[in-house]
């Protein structure tokens, strides 16, 4: 069986629709629900979007793709923790943001498998 056909496993699944759901709120939040006032529009999309979406050029291996969006992530978890604790119009935003966030690294550890020897 070769990696492309082998069944992707639920883990991995959770850990790709949180990526998805990240990226999803990313462009809702800052185009829709707040737009940026000091800054253009382009500039937030191209900073809090486009990092999501380079690891689709690892798309082919999903836990490599998983595992660079695991480390971005770590700047949206700040970005969340930041959002959550001074801002109380986007503080809902902020929490989904850290939930969606620990819920991607959470997929991604129990997806590690130990190599037994």
């Amino acid at each position: 069986m070769t990696a492309a056909s082998t069944p992707l496993r639920p883990v991995y699944r959770v850990g790709l629709a949180a990526w998805a759901a990240l990226l999803i709120l990313q462009l809702i939040w800052h185009a829709w629900l707040v737009p940026p006032e000091r800054m253009p529009l382009a500039l937030v999309l191209a900073i809090t979007v486009l990092p999501l979406l380079l690891p689709l050029t690892a798309l082919r291996n999903v836990r490599r793709a998983l595992l660079w969006v695991g480390v971005l992530s770590l700047f949206y978890f700040c970005h969340g923790v930041a959002e959550a604790w001074s801002s109380s119009t986007e503080r809902w935003l902020g929490v989904a943001e850290i939930a969606l966030t620990l819920l991607l690294i959470g997929a991604l550890g129990a997806g590690v498998t130990r190599k037994r020897g």
